[in-house]
C-alpha cells in the first residue's frame, strides 16, 4: 500500500480562520477520539411541535452514530431535530459509546440494522454488503478523491457519504512543551519523542495522557505506532500482514514502546480509570503534553479553554532514515441500510446531512476538512497545521487496523494495551501472543 502526500485539496477546502468557534470529538475502530462511553438516545420529534414545522409523517428512522464528544454530539442531534422540523420524519439518534462496534456486529448477525449509521472506517470492508450504493446520489460526484477511494468498493460502488476527512497525528500542548524546552518541530523520531517526554516529566507534568476507561484511547496508540514500525515504506510487511504470513514476534516493539512509557512514568497513573473527557480537560488545563487524539479532540479542548495553545504533530518515524507520517481515513461518514423498511426516508436524512449548509456546520464542528468539494469547512486554529504539513510534504498512511488487520482485531489493540498499562510484568509477551493468536484465528475465519 502506497503512502500519499498530504492532500493539497485539504488546504483548498479549509478556511483559515483565527479561532475555533465550535468543536467536538469522535470514536473507535481506529478512530482518533471519542468521548465518554455513555450512550445517548434522543428523538427529534419535539421539533415537530414548533411553529412552522412540517406535519409528522408517522415514520421514525433510527440513526446510530459513534461520533462522541459533547459538542459534536450536540451538533448531530441538532441536525436531526432540524431535519424533523423540515420533513416531519422523526429521527431516533443513538450514540452507544464504546459499545458501538459490538452493537453493530450483533445487529449484523441478526440482520436487524439501523436505517442509517456512521461507518467509522469500515464502510467497505465490514459494511458494504449491508449498505445501499450511493453512486446515484447528487453529492457522490463531489466526493473528494482522497476520501472517495476509502468509501468505494472494488465493485465501484460508493457505500458511505463522507462529511469530513480524518487527518491526524499526535496532539500536543504548545505552552507546556515550551516550558519544558521542547521544540515540537524537532521531534522527528520516536527517540526524539521519548526525550521530550523525559523533559516534561522532569517538570512534574504528565507527558502522555490516556483516558483508558474509554478503551479506544488505548487502541489509538497502537494504530499510531504500528505503521511507523512495520508498514511505512515496508512492502514486505504490508504483503505479509495481508496474506497471513506476518511474523508477530515483531509486535514486541510496539508493545514494548507502550510498556516503556508506562514504566518510566510518562503516562497518567489513572490511565485505566480516567475517561476520554478527563484527557480533554487535562489538556485544556495545561497539565498534559501529549495525547493520541485527533482534530475533533483538539476542538473539544478549545471548547473548554479557547486560550489553550494546542496543536498536532506528525507521527514520529522509527529512525532517522524514515519519514514522519499522518493518518488519514474516514471520520464522519454515514451509509443507509439497503434492506431498511424506511430506506427512502433514511436516504432523505443522508442527503440532508450532505446539504451544503448542514455539512459545513458538521464538518466545521469536527474541525476537519470536508469530504465533498462543494463544502468549505472552518477548521479554525487547525488550518495552519493542515497548511504547514501539506507544504512540508508530510506523507499520509491509512489506519493500521483498517488496512492490515482482519475485522475484529481493533478490540485486541485496546485490550492488549490495557494489559500492558495494568503493569503486568509479562504484559509485552502476553500482548504479543494475543495479537498473533487473534490474527491467525480471524484470518482463518476470513478464509
Amino acid at each position: 500500500m502506497k503512502i500519499k502526500k498530504v492532500m493539497r485539496l485539504i488546504i483548498s477546502t479549509t478556511a483559515i480562520l483565527g479561532m475555533l468557534t465550535g468543536c467536538s470529538s469522535n470514536p473507535e475502530e481506529g478512530i482518533k477520539e471519542g468521548a465518554s462511553a455513555t450512550s445517548e438516545t434522543k428523538s427529534a420529534s419535539a421539533e415537530s411541535t414548533k411553529e412552522g414545522a412540517a406535519p409528522l409523517t408517522g415514520v421514525t428512522i433510527e440513526f446510530l452514530y459513534n461520533l462522541n464528544g459533547e459538542t459534536t454530539s450536540d451538533a448531530i442531534l441538532k441536525a436531526c431535530e432540524d431535519f424533523t422540523y423540515e420533513t416531519g420524519i422523526e429521527v431516533e439518534a443513538i450514540m452507544p459509546g464504546s459499545n458501538f462496534s459490538d452493537t453493530m456486529k450483533t445487529r449484523m448477525a441478526a440482520n436487524q440494522l439501523p436505517d442509517i449509521w456512521t461507518t467509522h472506517g469500515w464502510a467497505v470492508a465490514r459494511y458494504s454488503e449491508y449498505l445501499e450504493p450511493l453512486n446515484d446520489q447528487e453529492f457522490a460526484a463531489s466526493i473528494n478523491p482522497e476520501i472517495k477511494d476509502l468509501v468505494t468498493g472494488e465493485d465501484g460502488n460508493i457505500y458511505a457519504a463522507p462529511l469530513d476527512m480524518d487527518l491526524v497525528g499526535i496532539t500536543y500542548n504548545g505552552d507546556l512543551l515550551t516550558e519544558a524546552g521542547v521544540n515540537v518541530d524537532e521531534l522527528k523520531t520516536w527517540e526524539d519523542f521519548d526525550a521530550a517526554c523525559k523533559k516534561v516529566s522532569d517538570l512534574g507534568k504528565t507527558p502522555i495522557h490516556i483516558g483508558g476507561k474509554d478503551n479506544f484511547t488505548i487502541g489509538n496508540i497502537f494504530n499510531d505506532i504500528a505503521p511507523t514500525l512495520y508498514t511505512n515504506d515496508n512492502e514486505a510487511n504490508q504483503k505479509a500482514l495481508l496474506d497471513g504470513s506476518f511474523d508477530w514476534s515483531q509486535w514486541d516493539k510496539a508493545a514494548g514502546m507502550l510498556d516503556a512509557w508506562n514504566q518510566k512514568g510518562y503516562i497518567n497513573p489513572d490511565c485505566l480509570t480516567a475517561d476520554y473527557m478527563t484527557s480533554i480537560k487535562a489538556m485544556a488545563k495545561g497539565d498534559v503534553a501529549f495525547s493520541f487524539y485527533g482534530a475533533s479532540g483538539i476542538a473539544e479542548v478549545y471548547a473548554i479553554n479557547a486560550n489553550a495553545n494546542i496543536g498536532f504533530m506528525p507521527l514520529p518515524a522509527k529512525d532517522n532514515d524514515s519519514k514522519q507520517t499522518l493518518l488519514v481515513g474516514e471520520h464522519f461518514a454515514a451509509g443507509v441500510w439497503k434492506d431498511s423498511e424506511h430506506k427512502k426516508e433514511a436516504m432523505q436524512l443522508l442527503n440532508y446531512l450532505m446539504r451544503e449548509d448542514v455539512c459545513t456546520e458538521l464538518a466545521s464542528v469536527c474541525a476537519m476538512p470536508s469530504g465533498v468539494s462543494y463544502v468549505t469547512s472552518d477548521t479554525g486554529k487547525l488550518a495552519e497545521y493542515y497548511a504547514k504539513y501539506s507544504e512540508e510534504g508530510i506523507q499520509t498512511v491509512p489506519y493500521f487496523d483498517r488496512a492490515y488487520l482482519p475485522s475484529g482485531m481493533w478490540n485486541d489493540l485496546c485490550t492488549t494495551g490495557a494489559l500492558i498499562l495494568s503493569g503486568d510484568s509479562e504484559g509485552v509477551q502476553k500482548a504479543t501472543e494475543q495479537m498473533e493468536s487473534s490474527y491467525k484465528e480471524k484470518m482463518a475465519q476470513a478464509n
